[in-house]
């Protein structure tokens, strides 16, 4: 323990906003840098507890004292050392997590918790500036070959993972550039994709090889040529279809799932260009409180929206933890993000009734849940963003149910494995696909998780990959 009286010394700090009218003319990240001062005090409010509750509440099992302890004393690379040995991707989850390792942290209790995510994301940062490893050294090959389907944050970790074990990694993405939602479906304001493509550089160094618009199913590449090519496939997919409101007028032009919106805005973006599906000069209205929803109104705020509305069924939640969600859960807290610092309306408790229009929607009926009041509000834009409900598997040719939960994700075994698929190799799959829409840290835990039962398979004498979770750890 650095400082055994830092937590009653120091507050909680976090990072800076830039400055909204600032912010909102471009696209980088939103934060203000930390000097490494900072950082260390943040350290110090670690208590270093006897049960270290916050790794518990970590997927990955990250050593979260160890890290913190090392920021204190300003030992960036043994801090970097043991963060990147149980998570692949922290420069990720750094800014991505809901960290719910802070939810569980003991100073919560009856303090502000430790910046661990922050934290997290100054140590991979530092690792990168200053040639630290951020990836584990590949041994012998082992002649073994594993196909992956899906380029998202569990397909990427398990490719990780097995590189590290020696074996030849291929990865297979459908869209134009590798990534998943880290490309297309996270802003670039909380996600530069320098960030994302600084990764893909050191995997590819790794010898792990990508291929794109690859749609792996269609007679072009079916799932069983995979398999004859290879001594494994992981199917890692994610959960792709979006939940729709089914109410009058959702055909209407200008209603759409929030992922269309979001994609059309990353891809503008990285390309430099307009976006097809903007909202500039339109009054938006959003359908959903969570992240996603949050992203579309960050991402609608720099293209100039006329008006933005974000309304979300349930009711407000409360600024504190409530009894029915003790520590160390994760609490369903009020959060404001940047994306509502930066403007727009929230309103909690509102159903959706009615799109109306004639061709173009250009109003919203809704009705207030408390007080049954019904109201009609401008809309030239509405975007879904009601999550998902499940991974593509038609596209796959993998239609029968058999293969699917009574949630219409992949059915596993305890070793992550699909069965009833036939074939010349076995079929695993992980992360969205099988736990449904879930958290980036979870993905890159089932990844590795995954990694390790293929590893397990293929070279049982030597298979030295760890397994932080199992399929059936769904309510962790």
């Amino acid at each position: 323990m650095g400082k055994p009286t830092g937590f009653l010394e120091f507050g909680r700090r976090g990072p800076q906003y830039r400055p909204v009218p600032v912010r909102i003319r471009d696209w980088h990240e939103v934060y203000e840098t930390q000097s490494d001062a900072e950082l260390a005090e943040q350290g110090a409010r670690c208590m270093d507890c006897g049960i270290p509750f916050c790794m518990q509440g970590c997927p990955l099992g990250n050593r979260i004292p160890v890290f913190n302890d090392r920021v204190y004393r300003s030992q960036w690379a043994t801090a970097a050392e043991q963060l990147f040995s149980t998570n692949n991707f922290p420069e990720f989850t750094g800014r991505l997590c809901p960290a719910p390792c802070e939810s569980a942290c003991v100073l919560g209790i009856s303090d502000d918790p430790v910046t661990i995510e922050r934290i997290e994301y100054e140590v991979a940062e530092h690792a990168f500036a200053n040639g630290f490893d951020v990836a584990a050294q590949t041994p012998p090959e082992t002649g073994k070959h594993v196909a992956i389907v899906g380029s998202g944050p569990a397909g990427l970790a398990a490719a990780a993972q097995l590189r590290s074990a020696g074996h030849a990694v291929s990865v297979f993405e459908r869209s134009d550039a590798v990534g998943g939602l880290l490309r297309y479906g996270i802003p670039e304001f909380k996600l530069e994709k320098r960030i994302l493509d600084r990764r893909l550089q050191v995997m590819r160094a790794s010898g792990i090889t990508f291929h794109t618009n690859v749609h792996v199913g269609s007679a072009a590449m079916p799932l069983s040529q995979l398999q004859r090519d290879h001594d494994a496939v992981l199917l890692a997919i994610g959960s792709t279809r979006p939940r729709l409101i089914a109410v009058d007028g959702s055909h209407l032009a200008g209603v759409m799932p929030a992922m269309t919106y979001l994609e059309a805005a990353n891809r503008a973006v990285q390309g430099g260009v307009s976006s097809q599906i903007n909202a500039e000069g339109r009054h938006v209205v959003i359908l959903g409180g969570g992240d996603t929803g949050a992203d579309c109104l960050g991402t609608a705020h720099r293209q100039g929206a006329a008006s933005i509305t974000q309304i979300e069924i349930m009711e407000r939640p409360p600024e504190t933890r409530p009894s029915d969600q003790p520590w160390p859960t994760m609490a369903r807290l009020f959060k404001t993000t940047s994306a509502h610092e930066e403007g727009g309306e929230r309103v909690f408790s509102t159903e959706t009734l009615e799109f109306v229009g004639e061709s173009k929607v250009r109003e919203i009926v809704v009705k207030n849940r408390e007080t049954n009041e019904i109201e009609r509000l401008s809309a030239d834009l509405v975007l879904i963003a009601a999550g998902f409900v499940g991974p593509e598997l038609e596209e796959l040719g993998l239609n029968t149910a058999e293969l699917r939960t009574a949630r219409e994700t992949l059915k596993v075994d305890d070793q992550w494995q699909l069965h009833d698929v036939g074939g010349p190799s076995p079929v695993y799959a992980c992360g969205d696909a099988v736990r449904g829409q879930s958290l980036i840290v979870w993905a890159i835990a089932e990844g590795r998780s995954a990694a390790s039962a293929i590893d397990a398979h293929l070279t049982p004498a030597t298979s030295r990959l760890a397994a932080p979770v199992t399929p059936y750890m769904l309510s962790w």
